[in-house]
Order: C-alpha cells, then structure tokens, then sequence
C-alpha cells in the first residue's frame, strides 16, 4: 500500500502542494502558521519522503563521503560519528574510507573515473596530495577539507586552531610551575603541517612565558600513534635532565607516553604531568585520566557538513576558512588524584 503523498498532505492541511513541498525541502520561505500548520498534516499522515525520487530528480545521489587517513584513531572515529548525524539531518547517508595517508589513494580518489563521482561531495582529510593536485581533479566533485595539509583558501576548510591549542596547553604545563616541558609529535616535513602548527604554539607559550625552549625536548614522531609515544617518553627519560612535563600532539601519543612513565617508576603527575589533544573518550579512564585540549568534534562535522551541503546545491561563495573552537580539559594527568 502506497504511504501518504504531498497531494494528501495538503488536502489535510488545506494549502497548495507547492507549500508542502517548500516546507519538506526549504526551498522556499513559508510563514510560521503554515508551517506549523503543513507539519501538524505531515506528522498526523505519518509522511515520509521519497529521497530517491527527490534526489534522482535533482540529479544527485543522495550520499557523501567521508574520507579520512586512519579510522583506527579514535579521533576520526569519533569524528565520523558526528558527521553521520550532520549528514543525516540533511537526509544524507556517508560514506567512510580511508586513506592510510597515501598520496597515490589520495589521487585515485580524485581522478576522473574514481568511485568519488558516486557521491554528491566529499569531506576529505587528505596528507599527501596537494593543493594544484585538488584544483585539477577536485572540480568534478564538491570537497571540503578537514585538517591542516591544506589550508590555503582555494578550498572550504573547517578545522581548530592548532597554534591556539598547543599554546593553551603548553601554558597549562607552565603555569603548574614546570620548566622543562617536552613536545611529543612534532613532524618537519611536507605532509606534517598539523605537528608543525602545534610545535609553533609550543614555542609560543615559552616565549609569552619569558622561557628558553630546549630542542631536545622536541621529539619528533611519525605518526601519532601510542607506540611512538611511549618510545618518544623513553628517549626523553633518557637525557641527562629529563622533562618534568610533556605535551603530546595528540592523545594516543600521551596514552603511550604515560604508559613509559609507568612502566619507569615515574609518577603521573607527580614526576612528569602530561597532556594530550582531541579528548578522546580512551582518555576519561585511562589511569591517571588525561587532561587534553578538546576541539570541539560535534560543531566541526556540522559546519562541514553545512558547507558541503551549500556547495552540493551551487549556494557557497568564496571557499569559507572555517576555525572551531577548542578549550582545555584538565584531568588527574596534571591536576592528580580529586
């Protein structure tokens, strides 16, 4: 049996079948008491869309992607699920696939005959491919980019600001009274801009704090993952004077690097405090729990999502530099045991 169509909607709620229709897809401004008065018919009918029909009939797909370098970190995890709800208030179903931070998978995404022609747009956190590289083969598809790889304005970007969040951090540790405080993550090289950024905001809050900066207490790291921090946290207890304090360019590498503090017989935060970024929910009972600077994942998938949504429909000026607030979360790693 056929559900209830816009034409019955309408009977019941005695306007046109052009309001209902502006009602259900917003195409156009209705005034409040026909809009409530089309919505107590929708709910009352129990209609429900036909978004196939709508979207074949606009020529779009009705689906997204949502293209991230590793769906193993938490972050992107976390993230993807946030996105999933954005999209789906805009009657959109996403797609996840992953990268692995590849520059070839990246251009395969991308090329002209690549399974991204599927999908009305892209959400794409991208590593290794470049700016001219999206401009040749991005216009095919609407793109949004997450991250810092390229920010440049020749695309949408939504992200926090990573000078900010390193420098609140790194603050956090000196105004606890610590004076040798380590950077874990750092990453001199092309596809690691997000690390570089965070290394610039560490340096920052020593020279705001009047302190010298001790590059030895820089360790890079090529990935930011748990392993790598607990060996980065091994290499710094190993220096003549090692660090009293450590920021972690994300939280797994903090997780890792309390793990190197434990298994050495240093106290956290006793001996060493340690932060981390992107309040994972692995960091709320860890053992101590992590204090971390939190980007705010909820508000990042919805202004991206927006703002692909403006793309998809021809509606988005000037590529927006979207920047998402962040605030710090201090937790038993810095503060001890309440």
């Amino acid at each position: 049996m056929a559900g209830p169509t816009l034409r019955d909607v309408a009977k019941l709620a005695n306007v046109s079948i052009r309001t209902v229709s502006n009602v259900v897809n917003g195409y156009a401004p209705v005034s409040d008491e026909l809009r409530a008065r089309v919505q107590v018919a929708l709910d009352e009918l129990d209609y429900r869309p036909n978004l196939i029909a709508r979207n074949l009939k606009q020529g779009r797909t009705g689906m997204i992607a949502f293209v991230v370098p590793e769906l193993d970190v938490p972050y992107f995890a976390e993230l993807a699920r946030e996105v999933i709800k954005a999209a789906r208030a805009h009657g959109y179903v996403v797609m996840i696939d992953q990268t692995d931070g590849d520059g070839d998978k990246e251009r395969e995404l991308l090329g002209r005959d690549s399974r991204a022609t599927m999908f009305d747009g892209l959400l794409l956190s991208p590593l290794s491919v470049s700016a001219e590289e999206l401009r040749e083969r991005g216009n095919r598809v609407p793109i949004v980019l997450l991250g810092e790889h390229i920010y440049n304005g020749s695309f949408p970007h939504v992200a926090m600001d990573n000078v900010a969040a390193a420098r609140d951090a790194t603050a956090h540790l000196l105004q606890l009274g610590r004076r040798r405080v380590a950077a874990i993550g750092d990453q001199p090289y092309a596809t690691g801009e997000t690390a570089q950024l965070r290394t610039a905001g560490y340096r920052q809050a020593h020279a705001r704090a009047g302190l010298e900066v001790h590059d030895e207490l820089i360790v890079p790291t090529a990935h930011f993952h748990r392993r790598l921090g607990a060996e980065a946290m091994e290499r710094l207890l190993a220096l003549p004077e090692p660090p009293d304090a450590v920021f972690c360019y994300n939280d797994l590498l903090a997780l890792g690097a309390i793990r190197a503090l434990t298994r050495a017989g240093r106290r956290v935060p006793d001996d060493v405090a340690v932060v981390g970024v992107d309040d994972i929910e692995e960091g709320q009972y860890s053992t101590p729990s992590l204090t971390t600077v939190a980007p705010d994942k909820g508000e990042i998938a919805r202004r991206a999502v927006d703002t692909l949504m403006e793309s998809i429909r021809g509606e988005l000026g000037p590529p927006p530099e979207i920047v998402v607030p962040h605030r710090l979360i201090v937790r038993e790693s810095t503060a001890g045991e309440e």
